[in-house]
């Protein structure tokens, strides 16, 4: 039997759902009260024709959230030529390219949409692409999707929520479960496994219990999408809203082990005695340090910034390779950065990220080390230029790693290498403004090189050229008239010499 208090306590809560339920209807309304004209007419076109149009997904989901629908994504009855021809009459454009797995896209007025005929989906073992199946109700194409969140529809254009699965309770809780049964639906599409890593990322939820177990349970079954999807989901999980939480449920699942395993890696650091602190845990914090360091979208390094918070993910991964442990009882990574860099290349190219991407992270993975040092020895206007120059248009990007970086719990160490970066940094605007160092070139170009030495392009033009731009780095501008001597001399001592 329950007593007073309890009771009290189980309608506190109750009466919390109910008004939290409210709210979010009301925001919903609010929010899909505000869709363009154009958008709730195509809901009427469809309905005059018979034919059944809903917004779904994402979409819904974001609009309880408050937040302002931007993507038109559709469920209908119709078939795909019907949808087609219903669009023409609509939209300005209209395209068939995911025709076959049932969904047309058309655009007016700037406003672009997909409409997909009610389905299902499976995967067979062993396949990379989803086998599709029509269907015949919205409520029965809601419950195939991937989590009750984003089951939810707005039918047009009378505006009314189907809600088959209870997408908006767990809205309300916090939480990504699945329509069906966990293991059906990843089963169904492996990619899903990896989305719940993404969503929790995006929108700061966790997943029941028994998503967890299931991901777990079938996080091989990866293996089979295609490298590209997966590496789509990683990109939106690291620039979400809490990489660090899904990046936690990568690890805690074994998704990790398939997907990034150089993170999952890192738990290898850690040993019994305490000898050197977590690598897998200082990554993270590192991580959640990178995110606050980014700027607004007037600052250098506009949030999210995937190239600055996937260095941080990455920037200690040659660590489990390169552990060592000394006669002293210390542990040493000895060019833990020069590994780490060639091991984030290869995985980024497993994953097939863009060339340019691909050589930002990896560059800031070989530079994160480059400032240490720094407020041991005074650094000279040569080394600050060097500095400068290795990092380039990563300059911004560095500087937020390397105090991202720093984790100690000491203190006084972490005062020392924050006043550090703040004079390091200093001098670079210093010297900056004195030379334009972000675009330092040698005093005399290859032409002149040329001209002067009677050279033709060659082997020795270029060391012509690395001397010179030693010379800048070395003593900053030295002016046409004074290169020209140096380089003359410079010149005849290699000659006396040969």
């Amino acid at each position: 039997m329950h007593n007073k208090r309890e009771t009290t306590s189980h309608q506190t809560t109750a009466n919390t759902d109910v008004n939290q339920r409210a709210q979010l209807l009301a925001q919903g309304q609010r929010t899909l009260t505000e869709l363009p004209q154009a958008i709730l007419e195509l809901g009427s076109i469809f309905a005059r024709s018979g034919h059944e149009l809903a917004l779904v997904g994402g979409p819904v989901r974001d609009a309880f959230l408050g937040v302002a629908v931007h993507d038109f994504d559709f469920t209908t009855s119709a078939r795909p030529d019907d949808t087609h021809a219903l669009l023409d009459k609509w939209a300005d454009s209209t395209w068939d390219i995911g025709k076959e797995f049932g969904t047309i896209g058309a655009a007016r007025d700037g406003f672009v949409v997909e409409v997909t005929t009610y389905r299902t989906e499976s995967y067979v073992p062993s396949s990379r692409k989803p086998e599709v199946v029509y269907g015949d109700t919205l409520e029965g194409d809601l419950t195939r999707r991937d989590f009750t969140v984003n089951s939810m529809a707005v039918r047009l254009p009378e505006l009314e929520l189907v809600d088959p699965t209870g997408g908006l309770d767990d809205l309300i809780d916090g939480v990504l479960d699945t329509p069906a049964p966990a293991e059906q639906s990843f089963d169904d599409d492996p990619l899903r496994i990896m989305r719940a890593c993404r969503f929790t990322s995006q929108l700061n939820f966790y997943v029941s219990e028994t998503v967890m177990k299931a991901m777990t349970d079938m996080a091989d079954r990866l293996q089979i999408v295609s490298v590209e999807r997966v590496q789509a989901e990683l990109e939106r999980l690291i620039v979400g809203r809490n990489p660090r939480a899904g990046l936690e449920l990568m690890v805690e699942t074994g998704v990790a082990d398939v997907v990034l395993p150089e993170l999952a890696d890192l738990q290898e650091t850690v040993d019994e005695h305490g000898r050197h602190k977590d690598v897998y845990e200082h990554t993270l914090t590192v991580l959640d340090r990178a995110i606050a360091l980014e700027t607004d979208s007037d600052g250098p390094v506009p949030g999210p910034d995937f190239v600055l918070r996937f260095a941080a993910v990455m920037h200690d991964i040659g660590k489990p390779s390169t552990r060592a442990f000394e006669k002293d009882g210390t542990v040493s990574f000895h060019a833990h950065d020069i590994v780490g860099a060639r091991m984030t290349r290869k995985r980024m190219r497993h994953l097939r990220f863009d060339k340019a991407t691909t050589k930002d992270v990896a560059r800031l993975v070989e530079l994160h080390l480059r400032f240490h040092g720094y407020g041991e020895q005074k650094w000279s206007d040569a080394a600050v230029r060097r500095y400068v120059t290795d990092a380039g248009p990563l300059l911004e990007r560095l500087n937020r790693l390397t105090r991202a970086d720093v984790t100690t719990q000491n203190r006084r160490k972490a005062r020392w290498l924050a006043a550090g970066m703040d004079d390091l940094e200093g001098r670079i605007a210093e010297l900056k403004e004195q030379e334009e160092i972000d675009s330092i070139r040698p005093d005399l170009d290859g032409t002149q090189i040329m001209e002067l030495l009677g050279l033709r392009p060659g082997r020795e033009v270029g060391q012509a050229r690395a001397y010179m731009l030693e010379l800048r780095m070395e003593e900053g501008p030295l002016g046409e008239e004074e290169a020209t001597k140096r380089l003359l001399a410079w010149w005849a001592g290699r000659q006396e010499i040969s």
